[in-house]
C-alpha cells in the first residue's frame, strides 16, 4: 500500500520564548515494513542545530527556536511504501541490548492494578497468545475516550479511571509486559484510518520481544497487529522518548497549539 502523509505541528505564542530546544522525532527509516519514499520537513521559527541517532535508533533533529519567534511551524509531508508483515518487525537490531526494554519508568510504574492485569492473563507459555490476551484484558478494562488523559498520566492512573487513548493502552500494555518478562517498547507513528483523512494526532502502539520470532507489533487500541496501514516513526520506553516533539521552552506564555494530521492511500 503506497500512503501519503501531512503532518503539522504549529505553535503560537502571546509573548514568545527567550530560549527553546526541541527534540524532533518525525522522520520514518525503511524497514522491512515500510520503504520511505520521500520525505520532506520544513520549518518556521526555528532552525536546525544537529541531526543524529538516539539509542533507540531513532532519527532525531535538534532544534533550536529563533529568537523573538512568536509562531513556530513543522510540517513534514512524504509518500510511504508499506507491507503486511502480520506484525512482526523481526529480530533486534540495535546495539542497545533487550534487557534495556525490561526497565520500567514513570510512565509504566506497575502498581496494584497492573499486577492484577498481570494475573489475569494467566500462563506465558504460548507466550504470542499470551501477548494478544494482555492486550484483549486492556481494551476489557479501559475504554477508549479522548479528553480523560494527558501525557503525563501513568499506565496505574489510567487502569485506576478505565479511561485513556492509545498512548495510555500503550503504556499499560508495557507495564504488563515487561512484569510478566518481554522485553517491550512504545511505538509512535501513523495510521490511515479507515473512515477519515484528517486526524488530531499521530498513533501510538507496543512492540513486544518474542524468543525466536523478534519483536511483534499490539495496537491495543484497535485490537490488531500493526498491517500495512501503518508507518513506524519513533521507538522508546514509553512516551516521552518516542514522542514526535519534545523539550523545554523559557519565558514564553500563552502558547496555542494546533496539530493536523492527514494519512491517506
Amino acid at each position: 500500500m503506497r500512503l501519503i502523509i501531512n503532518h503539522t505541528t504549529q505553535y503560537d505564542y502571546e509573548v514568545p520564548a527567550t530560549y527553546a530546544l526541541q527534540q524532533i522525532r518525525i522522520k520514518p527509516q525503511t524497514t522491512a515494513g515500510q520503504t520511505v519514499l520521500s520525505w520532506d520537513m520544513q520549518l518556521t521559527g526555528a532552525e536546525v542545530q544537529a541531526s543524529f541517532r538516539d539509542e533507540h535508533g531513532n532519527l532525531v533533529d535538534l532544534v533550536e527556536l529563533s529568537p523573538g519567534a512568536t509562531q513556530v511551524r513543522l510540517s513534514v509531508s512524504g509518500e510511504i511504501e508499506t507491507h503486511d508483515t502480520n506484525g512482526v518487525v523481526g529480530r533486534h537490531m540495535l546495539a542497545m541490548p533487550l534487557w534495556f526494554y525490561l526497565r520500567q519508568t514513570k510512565l509504566t510504574q506497575p502498581g496494584g492494578q497492573v499486577r492484577a492485569l498481570v494475573e489475569a492473563v494467566g500462563s506465558v507459555d504460548d507466550r504470542v497468545a499470551a501477548l494478544h490476551r494482555l492486550s484483549a484484558a486492556i481494551r476489557d478494562r479501559v475504554a477508549y475516550e479522548t479528553g480523560e488523559t494527558g501525557v503525563d498520566t501513568t499506565a496505574e492512573d489510567a487502569l485506576l479511571h478505565q479511561r485513556g487513548v492509545c498512548q495510555d493502552h500503550t503504556h499499560i500494555f508495557l507495564s504488563a509486559a515487561r512484569e510478566l518478562g518481554f522485553p517491550a517498547r512504545y511505538v509512535s507513528g501513523y495510521l490511515m484510518m479507515n473512515d477519515r483523512i484528517e486526524q488530531e494526532a499521530s498513533h501510538a502502539w507496543a512492540e513486544a520481544h518474542v524468543n525466536g520470532l523478534g519483536w511483534i507489533g499490539i495496537d491495543v487500541s484497535n485490537a490488531i497487529s500493526p498491517d500495512e496501514r501503518y508507518v513506524q516513526v519513533a521507538r522508546g520506553l514509553d512516551y516521552a522518548s518516542a514522542a514526535p516533539t519534545s523539550g523545554f521552552v523559557v519565558g514564553a506564555q500563552q502558547e496555542n497549539l494546533i496539530v493536523s494530521v492527514q494519512v491517506q492511500q
